[in-house]
């Protein structure tokens, strides 16, 4: 009997194709709307993570003043930390796997007549293995360059590109400012981060050469931290906080002038952030698939007034309410199904061309595609039940007077 049901309900459907498909269209709408909104939103979320982490793996960063407190607010100026502090906490606090002391400033890079301004970096070899960065080419410092603070550079792969081009830059002098430098390396590219700074605008000397040439200090800015597998970032967050407060003699109650940044709760942050705001899209999209669904029933209706006289010969004749509730039934959840299979494939498609264009990772999601082709068919069921429901107690006497 089902068999003969779902027959019947396709033959409706043919026989008013153009009202069938205005019908469904509002099905389609909504599931793609739900897929599409749903899966670029957890591309974006994975991308902003992706972008994150790659600043260094369990990376604490510690700085000197308070962290600033919402967008663009202004970091407290407070006493820089020094290399004895680095040291201390390299010392004293277990569970590090590497700590790298970082110092910048802006400076004028310049190669023959092609210059770029741009950040020159101050650090050791730990840096590189701290932000999780390796070489493209040429080599690390040596422990002489360190010690002596000789100019020796790396560069980024923008600054490689700015003022090399396609030229191979290794052990050729560049100008940092009124100083020279050789070039020993070139870092892989990393690209733009979340907040849309460009990662390899930067050339990477020895911290006692920025320190003694450049700046003309001893000043640390940043202590870039890498914690081992295992051990929790929180544990090691503490215990820096504890030290760096005894160092610069803090009372229990006096606020730290400084801030120790865990990169796992920015990833967390942001993620959940992010998180949010594709489960809202979703549901606003949700929304057009209920509008799609009162479409159904708004066509039901017509279709039980049109076909009063059918159903009145039906019943005449021996069917039962339920067999004519069954068929308006069938005919409603079919037109849902088939408007949520399209609206998968138009959603999984504008997903993927949204993702191209936003330009972050397609990321398919059976669940939210089984989830949107449940509801469009809950959607038949619900919304089609009233019409079917009138249409099966309809009094079949009054039904034949239909004109």
């Amino acid at each position: 009997m089902l068999g003969e049901t779902i027959l019947l309900a396709l033959r409706e459907i043919r026989r008013n194709v153009l009202r069938s498909s205005l019908t469904i269209l509002g099905i389609v709408i909504g599931v793609a709307a739900v897929i599409t909104m749903v899966t670029v939103g957890e591309g974006a979320t994975l991308h902003v993570a992706t972008q994150i982490r790659s600043l260094g793996s369990n990376l604490l960063n510690i700085r000197p003043g308070q962290q600033p407190r919402g967008p663009g607010g202004a970091r407290q100026i407070a006493k820089s930390f020094e290399l004895k502090d680095v040291e201390a906490i390299e010392r004293d606090v277990s569970g590090i796997a590497a700590l790298a002391p970082v110092s910048s400033r802006g400076i004028l890079a310049i190669n023959a007549d092609l210059n770029w301004s741009t950040i020159v970096t101050g650090t050791d070899n730990a840096y590189f293995k701290v932000r999780d960065w390796p070489l493209a080419a040429g080599r690390v410092f040596t422990d002489s360059e360190l010690r002596s603070g000789r100019m020796a550079c790396i560069l980024g792969a923008t600054v490689k590109q700015k003022l090399f081009g396609a030229q191979d830059p290794l052990d050729i002098p560049i100008r940092l400012g009124a100083l020279s430098c050789q070039v020993i390396g070139v870092l892989a590219a990393k690209g733009q981060t979340t907040f849309g700074s460009d990662q390899d605008d930067l050339v990477v000397v020895p911290l006692r050469a920025l320190q003694r040439r450049i700046a003309g200090n001893q000043y640390v800015d940043t202590v870039f931290v890498s914690v081992r597998d295992g051990v929790s970032t929180k544990k090691v967050q503490s215990d820096i906080e504890l030290l760096l407060r005894e160092r610069r003699r803090l009372g229990p109650r006096a606020e730290a002038d400084f801030h120790v940044m865990d990169m796992q709760q920015i990833v967390s942050t942001v993620s959940g952030t992010t998180q949010t705001l594709t489960a809202l899209l979703g549901a606003v999209a949700a929304v057009s698939l209920l509008v799609g669904g009162i479409g159904i029933m708004n066509i039901m209706l017509v279709s039980v007034t049109e076909r009063t006289r059918e159903i009145g010969i039906r019943l005449a004749v021996g069917a039962m309410e339920n067999e004519v509730l069954l068929q308006f039934l069938v005919e409603a959840v079919t037109l849902s199904l088939i408007g949520g299979i399209a609206g998968i494939l138009v959603g999984l498609g504008a997903a993927a061309g949204g993702a191209a264009l936003l330009a972050v990772p397609f990321v398919f999601n059976y669940w939210i595609v089984i989830v949107a082709f449940l509801f469009s068919g809950a959607v038949g069921v619900i919304f089609g039940y009233f019409p079917a429901r009138k249409a099966a107690q309809l009094d079949p006497i009054e039904a034949l007077r239909h004109e």
